[in-house]
């Protein structure tokens, strides 16, 4: 199985991810960090999507 991670040290926070992809990122308020959604199942275009307008390049599809 395949799940987004984000690489949290290389994240400038600029939550374009949440934007085009708010059922599989959320930002958590209390670490002030970028957070996956757990998920049976991710959607591949709204990821691929999250990925391609990173300005960081810091998400990338993990197998599991």
């Amino acid at each position: 199985m395949k799940i987004p991670v984000v690489d949290i040290g290389l994240c400038t926070r600029c939550e374009g991810c949440l934007s085009v992809c708010p059922t599989v990122f959320r930002f958590n308020q209390d670490t002030d960090m970028l957070e996956v959604v757990e998920l049976k199942n991710y959607p591949k275009d709204c990821v691929d999507e999250a990925i391609k307008i990173c300005p960081a390049d810091c998400i990338a599809w993990e197998e599991r």
